[in-house]
């Protein structure tokens, strides 16, 4: 089993994704609403080295993210995969987003 984990700026193509899975055969996952590490940082007055990108950019900083968690079978993972970046497009343009995978060695609660 896996642990696909997506993080994912683009919040317009959700319910899309949520459902492409969902017809794709995932059964379940989790979605949180999540903040960028650079949303806090912009935010501290005592960071100085950021003091003037927060100047710069204090306008466009607050963009959200979700971040989707799903504990699937080894064989569902390519076809997970490939529905969301079907969905989502091109993950490696700079701010869409990132998506990784980490194997599990135990799990409960599934209903299995």
């Amino acid at each position: 089993m896996q642990l696909l984990i997506l993080i994912l700026k683009d919040l317009d193509c959700i319910t899309t994704l949520i459902t492409s899975l969902a017809e794709a055969g995932v059964k379940g996952g989790t979605l949180l609403e999540g903040k960028g590490m650079a949303n806090i940082l912009m935010k501290q007055e005592e960071v100085p080295i950021f003091g003037m990108l927060r100047h710069l950019m204090n306008d466009t900083i607050e963009e959200k993210s979700h971040v989707l968690l799903f504990v699937l079978q080894e064989e569902q993972v390519l076809a997970t995969k490939s529905t969301i970046k079907r969905i989502t497009g091109d993950l490696n343009k700079p701010g869409a987003g990132i998506m990784f995978s980490i194997p599990i060695t135990s799990v409960e609660g599934l209903g299995e």
